[in-house]
């Protein structure tokens, strides 16, 4: 089976949604708990298999990339104070585990920062994770659930997959919602028992209001795509925003190729929305204190 072991996450965007907090500090650097919120997407893609990550960043994001090069300094201060095991704590990443940084260039959408990966991701294969969703790290297990499953469910049939969760009816114009086929219409027994399950999909619909919606799936933020998509990207014009959409060359895909829905497991939080945010903040913090981290 093709494995895929690179990943891009997309780290360019300002965050309006949480300012005043984002104006000096990188949303994603943004504490969920006692540690940033990039941490923990970035421990997903790890526990699914990624080795190599691509963060897509701007200008002004270099300190995301500083939070994962060791601080020589930093080390070698809490070394000399024999506090060897918070410098452990703080190098994390694996040695066989790189990330990169490129930029994206020019604020035109999520599918051209996917696009300005290309130069580092090369023929691969790849996954794409969205770091202001960020996946319940305290239940389930992250080397076989949601990304780790879809990335086996492309090795099995090169398939790009695309994760979804049901979602409240009030809730469903925030998103863009999954249209599946006739034959995989009715997923709610999947949807109660919690599990991860993969279904053709017709298409997407972005942001309906709820009587237009073709179902309650909504896109999470993880996506496994067959490099082919880079091509629909490069040939994808702007259009709403005046930005390359990464729907519209998934449209493509899926007209061409076929492309899956996963349905989640677990919970998922909105770390890019202040409400969410909070509310996140404070399950992390119980969580680490209960653990007595």
């Amino acid at each position: 089976m093709k494995k895929i072991t690179h990943a891009v996450i997309p780290v360019a965007g300002f965050g309006t949604r949480m300012l005043p907090l984002s104006k000096s500090v990188p949303k994603e650097l943004l504490p969920l708990g006692n540690r940033p919120a990039i941490h923990y997407v970035v421990e997903e893609a790890i526990a699914a298999g990624i080795k190599h990550i691509v963060l897509v960043g701007h200008a002004q994001k270099s300190a995301i990339e500083n939070y994962f090069d060791i601080n020589a300094e930093l080390d070698n201060q809490l070394r000399h104070k024999g506090k060897d095991q918070l410098a452990d704590s703080l190098n994390w990443l694996p040695d066989d585990v790189t990330v990169s940084m490129i930029r994206q260039g020019q604020p035109l959408g999520l599918g051209h920062a996917v696009l300005a990966a290309r130069p580092i991701i090369g023929e691969h294969d790849f996954a794409v994770l969205l770091p202001d969703v960020v996946l319940d790290p305290f239940t389930g297990d992250m080397t076989a659930d949601n990304l780790a499953f879809m990335l086996s469910e492309f090795a099995k049939d090169q398939h790009s997959q695309i994760l979804v969760e049901q979602v409240a009816d009030e809730d469903v114009h925030k998103y863009g919602i999954a249209q599946l086929n006739e034959a995989f219409s009715d997923t709610s027994d999947v949807d109660e028992a919690d599990l991860n399950a993969s279904f053709k999909v017709a298409g997407f619909v972005e942001k309906p209001s709820l009587a237009d919606a073709p179902s309650r799936l909504a896109v999470v933020g993880r996506y496994v795509f067959s490099n082919k998509i880079f091509d629909y990207l490069a040939n994808t014009k702007a259009s709403v925003g005046g930005e390359i959409q990464l729907t519209d060359a998934i449209d493509a895909l899926i007209s061409e190729y076929g492309v899956n829905v996963t349905t989640m497991r677990g919970d998922s939080y909105d770390a890019g929305d202040m409400r969410s945010y909070m509310q996140a903040f404070i399950y992390f913090a119980q969580q680490q204190l209960a653990n007595k981290e």
